[in-house]
């Protein structure tokens, strides 16, 4: 049997499920995007957390300005990335308002680098971009390996935020690939730290 290379099929899954969500309606996106946000709300990681770290989304990715401005609302400390020029490194910067933020790498906003640094991770919960999510909890993101890198020394409670449609059973992974430990989806939430503890049992969701 030939073995896999992990990378051709992460590049052909992205590409797939890059077009499927260029192809959702305004209306539909809206409608998903409403559906995650509430159940982040729900979560028990998010009202235990006095910091949460978010990207700032583009229009292919699950919306998070709702996310962010409720987590304001709640009284939480808001802190999103900045790629940090010529490396694959980021930092995330506590931000007070949508102002702080301005173009940065890829044309995503980002905060000035003058912003403050997140340099522990009590309290923290960080909701994490995925083009796709597996049953165990490893993440496709865009192939940049940021996230990975970061997750490398970070310590605090990561959620996976997807479409259930991009949900996968099984993805191949690198041994670098550092799993969530929550999934969350418009229709339900599962703790699959939980599902990797176990054995690999039986996937369950939760409402």
């Amino acid at each position: 049997m030939r073995p896999i290379d992990i990378r051709q099929y992460k590049n052909e899954l992205r590409s797939f499920i890059k077009d499927e969500r260029r192809n959702l309606s305004p209306e539909v996106k809206a409608q998903l995007d409403g559906g995650i946000a509430r159940n982040v709300f729900r979560l028990y990681q998010y009202r235990a957390a006095k910091t949460v770290l978010v990207y700032v989304s583009t229009p292919i990715e699950v919306d998070t300005y709702r996310i962010i401005e409720g987590a304001w609302r709640d009284g939480k400390r808001v802190a999103v990335p900045r790629c940090i020029p010529d490396t694959r490194l980021m930092e995330f910067h506590y931000i007070n308002s949508f102002d702080d933020l301005s173009p940065g790498s890829f044309g995503v906003p980002e905060p000035d680098e003058s912003m403050t640094t997140v340099d522990r991770y009590d309290g923290c919960l960080m909701l994490l971009p995925a083009l796709s999510l597996d049953y165990l909890g490893f993440r496709l993101g865009y192939g940049k390996g940021y996230y990975d890198r970061y997750l490398s020394r970070y310590t605090g409670a990561c959620v996976g935020i997807c479409y259930s449609s991009d949900i996968r059973r099984h993805m191949y992974h690198g041994r670098f690939d550092r799993p969530v430990d929550v999934i969350v989806t418009e229709k339900w939430i599962k703790d699959v730290s939980l599902r990797r503890k176990n054995g690999n049992k039986k996937f369950s969701r939760q409402r």
